[in-house]
C-alpha cells in the first residue's frame, strides 16, 4: 500500500469502519457514539469545552486519528498523547506551528526565536477554534509531519479520570507487504530506502538486521528508532 492510498479503521464506540475523511461525518451522527454522551452527561460529571481534532501524518493522510480533547488541556499534553501513540522514541523535541506561532515542548534546550512559546503555557482553548488547520512537527532532524484540524466543537463532560485526550478513530494497520515477495511484511530496513521484508526474506536481506525497525501503525514507522506505540 502506498503512502497515498486511503485506509479504513473503526469507530471506538460502534466499531464500523470507515476511512479517516468519512469518520469525521459518521462520529457526527454516530448513535453510539450519543448514547455514550447521554450517559455521560447524566453521571452528573464536570462538564466545559470539547474540540474534535482530525490529525493525518502531512505526507502520509492514510495515518489518522480522530480525538477528542478538553479545551482546558494545554498543547503540552496533547503532544504527550501523539508521542505516545505514534511518535516517541528518543526524546525529541516537538513544535506545534498554530497561524505565525511556534510552541515548543521544551524552550530550555536549543537555540529559540524570541516569539516562541513553551506548549505546557498555553490551552487548547486559547490557540484552538473550530475550523482551524495546524501543523506538528516531532524531531527537528529525522523529523515526522502532522497536519491537524479542528473538526467541531461541543460543550460536554471534560472528566474522564487519567485520560486527558479520548481517541475516537484510528486507521487499521496497512497490509504491508515484502518487496522481494508479496508476504506480509513484518520489518523496515531503514538502511535501504524503507524496503519492507517478511521473515524469511529479512534473513538474506544484504544490509543485514541492523537497520531493522518493525512495522507499526504509525507515520514514523521507519524512522530514527521507533519501535511502535507506548499507548
Amino acid at each position: 500500500m502506498t503512502k497515498r492510498e486511503l485506509s479504513r479503521g473503526k469507530c471506538a464506540f460502534c466499531g464500523d469502519e470507515f476511512s479517516g475523511p468519512g469518520m469525521s461525518r459518521h462520529l457526527a451522527a454516530c448513535p453510539a457514539r450519543k448514547r455514550a454522551l447521554e450517559a455521560e452527561e447524566a453521571s452528573g460529571g464536570t462538564t466545559g469545552r470539547l474540540f474534535h481534532l482530525y490529525v493525518k501524518g502531512t505526507y502520509w493522510p492514510g495515518q489518522w486519528l480522530h480525538l477528542e480533547v478538553p479545551a482546558s488541556a494545554t498543547l503540552l499534553e496533547l503532544d504527550r498523547f501523539l508521542r505516545d501513540i505514534w511518535l516517541e522514541c528518543c526524546g525529541h523535541m516537538s513544535m506545534f506551528r498554530i497561524g505565525d506561532m511556534h510552541y515548543i515542548s521544551d524552550l530550555s534546550f536549543g537555540w529559540w526565536n524570541d516569539d516562541d512559546v513553551e506548549m505546557a503555557d498555553f490551552t487548547l482553548g486559547q490557540v484552538l477554534e473550530q475550523g482551524l488547520e495546524f501543523t506538528y512537527e516531532y524531531d527537528f532532524g529525522t523529523s515526522t509531519d502532522l497536519t491537524l484540524r479542528v473538526v467541531s466543537e461541543r460543550q460536554g463532560v471534560v472528566d474522564h479520570g487519567e485520560e486527558v485526550v479520548r481517541l475516537m478513530g484510528r486507521n487499521d494497520l496497512f497490509d504491508f507487504r515484502c518487496d522481494e515477495c508479496e508476504k506480509p511484511a513484518t520489518v523496515i530496513c531503514s538502511f535501504c530506502d524503507y524496503t519492507l521484508l517478511c521473515d524469511a526474506c529479512s534473513e538474506s536481506h544484504s544490509c543485514g538486521d541492523e537497520g531493522f525497525l518493525p512495522v507499526v501503525n504509525s507515520p514514523r514507522m521507519g524512522m530514527c528508532g521507533y519501535t511502535g506505540d507506548v499507548w
